[in-house]
């Protein structure tokens, strides 16, 4: 579905209501939450890395092994998404191209970060960010590379954690100067530090709720008190796969057998229908000799 066609994301935003946005990694994960209702979708980096590549998200995928996979989730659902774009993959330059693909291949929300290339997961060690003019000047070209005004640039400061909580409210501040549609500051560890960001700022901030991180996990009523417009979830769906991975493999291997998980399986038939086999039957209904 073509960017145009899917709901405005900016117009949401000025609603009082908080969006909530599932992380989706790979085709069965988005299918499922397309269909739930959500008003947005988030591509998470750290989930797309791991169920393609099976590595860390640590700046190892490229430009076009995450472009495919933005167009890929555009193609097969209806649901805005908001696309994880890392550093935007190098220079200036590159941060041009990234936008403007991302765009082209769908994406609503375009996420662009101050950590140096490569970069690593937000809630991991070992992270630096580049000086504050450079990422200024990410997000100025961001802005100017899109082509779409609909488009939503959201800016992200990984400083909490390598710099403290003033050099990423100064980053944030800096960011809305330069154009940023969102303001993203990454890793907060207390309700306290919430409120001061959300207090810093008109611009619409965004909360990254990463079950196991380092930032409290609240209700959606406490975060939308906070002050937060956006809240995205983007380990929830792939810690909740890969435990349920781990808890029916561990019966194959230790029972020979899936009896004792079948509540834990979707049902087979609806799985042909989130697939999209209905319409395979009807065309050879149609087609059969």
């Amino acid at each position: 579905m073509s960017n145009a066609s899917r709901p405005k994301l900016r117009e949401r935003l000025q609603s009082d209501d908080i969006l909530i946005a599932p992380g989706v990694f790979e085709m069965i994960s988005a299918k499922v939450a397309d269909r739930k209702g959500f008003e947005a979708l988030y591509m998470t980096g750290y989930g797309v890395v791991a169920s393609y590549l099976g590595l860390p998200d640590a700046g190892i995928a490229s430009y076009t092994q995450m472009l495919d996979r933005v167009a890929q989730i555009c193609d097969g659902t209806t649901t805005p998404l908001i696309a994880d774009a890392d550093t935007g993959y190098g220079g200036l330059l590159n941060v041009r191209e990234t936008v403007r693909g991302y765009e082209a291949a769908g994406a609503a929300g375009i996420q662009i970060e101050d950590q140096e290339f490569p970069k690593k997961c937000g809630h991991t060690p070992g992270k630096k960010v580049v000086p504050l003019a450079e990422m200024v000047r990410r997000i100025q070209v961001a802005v100017e590379s899109r082509r779409n005004d609909d488009t939503l640039i959201i800016a992200r400061t990984d400083a909490r954690a390598v710099n403290g909580l003033d050099d990423a409210l100064r980053r944030a501040e800096a960011c809305a100067k330069a154009g940023a549609d969102v303001l993203f500051v990454e890793a907060p560890t207390s309700e306290a530090e919430m409120e001061q960001i959300c207090r810093s700022f008109d611009t619409p901030q965004l909360i990254n709720v990463a079950d196991g991180g380092v930032t409290p996990i609240l209700t959606r009523e406490r975060y939308q008190e906070i002050g937060y417009s956006v809240a995205i979830y983007p380990a929830t769906g792939f810690l909740a796969a890969t435990q349920v991975f781990d808890t029916v493999y561990d019966a194959l291997k230790n029972k020979g057998d899936s009896t004792s998980v079948q509540d834990l399986l979707y049902p087979f038939p609806e799985m042909s229908k989130l697939m999209g086999f209905e319409d395979v039957w009807e065309f050879d209904k149609k087609h059969a000799s």
